[in-house]
């Protein structure tokens, strides 16, 4: 029964539960999964955007929007309980999605869902292009050590993606996310192993340098115009690194209680978003400082350091393995969705029979549905990474789309159905405000990155 019960849960994390809670309500379990999921190869990105906007503008901007998906996660933690009228059975919202579709009805769910197989999405293309970009840098800064910095070591990235593809065809033949929880457990680690050698080396330039880069009003431009995209698009980096709303109440049905889930969640929320939010700005600040306006837009494969070589490619080869796995953990669940609805739909279906296949001294079990559309998707992401490898555009165009909708409009509505929150009230009218000046924030951003996008793709 336990198994069919984890089965049922559609997680886009698995996260293993907890022994037993610890005082002040912090499950370390919990913190820790929290940052996994969160911290990612955008982090990276950071310094650019700091450089966009500045040494106050910079640090702000990141403490705004992580102060908004904190507020937007305490929302969202009063929601993992619902109760239904009139019998008031309570109803466990074990995924965003399914409390969107519990509370705000079948259209707002329909909306979600769609948004949130575009996150998924999403994350795969950029898992691509950044996954290609890093084993790029590997092979570059190889030549460069070889030959001196001037050398033209230049390679195209879509050699890489197809490598990257052909990985992530046979990762995706695991069955379920029930079988790659050791994945998190290296993805974490990844995580803050590459994150630290981006500090370490920024920091190391600093002091070598004997001086701190870098301006109030961030990167000169030729005109204002070109400076807010420029901006918009430091804001959009700074928002894809900070989306974490999906996971929310996933890791939250994972949490031991007493004490009750819900204070546990703030507790955890808090404590994990000031950890991330330090770790980004320590991050940015000393990229930023390092190299002022000359700031490339990810540090490790943008060349700002050129040796100890050997470390640069240690900290690229610990992204490409955190997105090896990260690719999966994401995708199994879009891929667990599918699949499953197929299954009912199409219950005679010769796609859904498994086949013993031998290779070698082996034998497997092929499953023609598994191996058909997960091979599709994989090709579908390599397909869109090819046709839009800009690493800086596609984050904040990523973030732009999402960050609104999903971490702050839906949890918004959702606390105002559940906690029948009286129109035109005090709490009323601040979270409206909240909502309202999120979204414009959200339009400026898209528009920016589009632009972006559009330059880059078109050479305008």
């Amino acid at each position: 029964m336990a198994d069919e019960e984890e089965k049922e849960t559609p997680l886009i994390l698995q996260l293993q539960r907890t022994s037993s809670p610890l005082p002040f309500e912090i499950q370390p379990i919990g913190v820790a999964h929290f940052i996994a999921g969160v911290i990612g190869s955008g982090v990276l990105s950071l310094a650019w955007s700091l450089a966009q906007l500045g040494w106050i503008a910079g640090p702000l901007a990141i403490l705004v929007v992580a102060f908004f998906s904190l507020v937007s996660a305490f929302l969202i933690t009063n929601i993992h309980t619902t109760y239904s009228n009139p019998s008031l059975t309570p109803t466990t919202n074990r995924s965003f999605l399914q409390a969107v579709h519990t509370i705000l009805g079948y259209k707002n769910g329909f909306i979600c869902g769609c948004l949130v197989y575009f996150s998924l999405f999403k994350t795969g293309v950029v898992y691509v292009i950044t996954a290609a970009i890093c084993m790029r840098a590997i092979r570059q800064s190889n030549c460069y050590h070889q030959q001196g910095h001037e050398a033209a070591c230049e390679y195209d990235n879509r050699y890489f993606m197809l490598v990257f593809g052909i990985a992530q065809i046979v990762a995706s033949q695991i069955p379920n996310i029930f079988h790659t929880k050791w994945l998190s457990i290296i993805a974490a680690i990844m995580s803050f192993t590459y994150s630290s050698i981006g500090i370490g080396l920024g920091l190391a330039q600093v002091v070598g340098q004997g001086t701190i880069k870098g301006s109030i009003h961030g990167v000169s431009t030729a005109n204002p115009t070109q400076k807010a995209w420029l901006v918009a698009q430091a804001i959009g980096d700074i928002a894809f690194s900070l989306n974490f709303s999906l996971i929310l109440l996933e890791i939250q049905s994972t949490l031991k209680s007493p004490p009750s889930q819900k204070e546990t969640m703030k507790t955890t929320s808090t404590i994990a978003v000031c950890i991330t939010t330090a770790f980004y700005i320590c991050c940015g600040a000393s990229g930023y400082a390092a190299f002022g306006d000359m700031t490339p837009g990810n540090l490790l494969t943008g060349f700002g350091f050129y040796e100890p070589y050997w470390l640069v490619d240690f900290g690229n080869a610990c992204i490409v393995v955190h997105l090896v796995g990260g690719y999966q953990i994401y995708s199994q669940t879009l891929f667990g969705i599918v699949e499953r609805w197929y299954v009912v739909k199409f219950p005679e279906s010769v796609f859904v029979e498994s086949f013993k296949v031998w290779l070698l001294a082996f034998d497997f079990r092929v499953n023609l549905l598994r191996l058909c559309f997960r091979s599709a998707y994989v090709v579908s992401t390599m397909g869109v990474a090819m046709l839009f490898p800009y690493f800086n555009e596609v984050l904040a165009f990523s973030g732009s789309i999402i960050y609104w909708p999903l971490t702050i409009y839906f949890p918004v509505e959702m606390y105002f159905v559940h906690k029948r929150i009286v129109p035109w009230t005090g709490k009323w009218i601040v979270l409206r405000m909240y909502s309202i000046f999120s979204f414009i924030v959200t339009i400026f951003v898209l528009v920016g990155s589009l632009e972006g996008l559009i330059a880059k793709r078109f050479g305008s």
